[in-house]
């Protein structure tokens, strides 16, 4: 069954609010005399309650926090050196990052010449070395029969 479902008979006591009341102390029958440190013993607290109960017990103190020790003054001079000194390993920092940045990019810029001279070193070169196979192209100079093709002369 499911829970709306089943029956049940609504609760209706009437609730009374009773405020206990202290008892009073009994009288004391003289007791022997024990020697004890005063102080020591917490007093002992007793009530009745309504319905004619009694509840005695010792009495709580609530806790007391310990004292927090106060703490020495900072002074402002020791507060501004550390400051300084902090914002000094800051920038000292910075710098090395800053020099390390610039050397590497002065490594890089190097490698991108070096290349360029290699690459534009290799098409001089294939431009020089490839063309002795095609004769018909280009200038053809034969000193021995003194032939020369671009300047027109025979001889």
């Amino acid at each position: 069954m499911y829970p709306e479902q089943a029956p049940h008979k609504p609760a209706q006591r009437a609730v009374e609010v009773h405020q206990p009341t202290p008892y009073p102390p009994a009288v004391a029958v003289p007791a022997p005399l024990a020697p004890v440190q005063p102080g020591t013993v917490p007093a002992v607290a007793s009530i009745v309650l309504p319905d004619g109960r009694v509840v005695t017990g010792y009495a709580i103190n609530p806790a007391q926090p310990e004292p927090v020790a106060a703490k020495p003054a900072v002074s402002r001079t020791a507060v501004n050196v550390a400051l300084g000194g902090a914002g000094f390993l800051a920038v000292c920092g910075g710098l090395v990052l800053l020099t390390s940045f610039i050397a590497a990019l002065t490594a890089f810029i190097t490698q991108l010449i070096v290349l360029a001279a290699v690459i534009f070193g290799g098409w001089i070169a294939v431009q020089i070395l490839g063309t002795r196979g095609h004769q018909g192209v280009g200038t053809t100079v034969n000193i021995r029969k003194a032939v020369f093709k671009r300047n027109k002369f025979r001889g």
